[in-house]
């Protein structure tokens, strides 16, 4: 894995696709959470819900590594934009979060 190119960041409203295609790839249920995706250049191989600690990743691929690296990052995502985001608050001018519902994904 080239370590050069690999992104940790929050999931943003575009990532919904790709979130609902690793929980598939992996076969693990969507928590209502938000989400900290993995990419390898530029291409998302792995998620963690930042409150939930449900990792997803392509089983497909080496993701053990980068595994590692979310739960890190998760368990310092800061913590009142974590709180902030559980009330359903969105700070303005700060980045839009995908918080996946349960509901919504039939």
């Amino acid at each position: 894995m080239d370590f050069e190119a690999i992104t940790l960041r929050r999931a943003q409203g575009g990532d919904g696709g790709a979130l609902a295609r690793l929980a598939e790839l992996d076969s693990t249920p969507l928590p209502d959470d938000e989400f900290l995706v993995g990419e390898v250049s530029g291409v998302p191989w792995a998620a963690i819900g930042i409150n939930t600690g449900v990792l997803v990743a392509d089983p497909y691929r080496p993701t053990a590594e980068l595994a590692g690296l979310l739960r890190l990052r998760a368990q310092i995502a800061p913590a009142p934009a974590r709180s902030w985001r559980r009330r359903g608050v969105v700070a303005r001018g700060g980045p839009a979060a995908v918080r996946v519902r349960a509901a919504a994904r039939h």
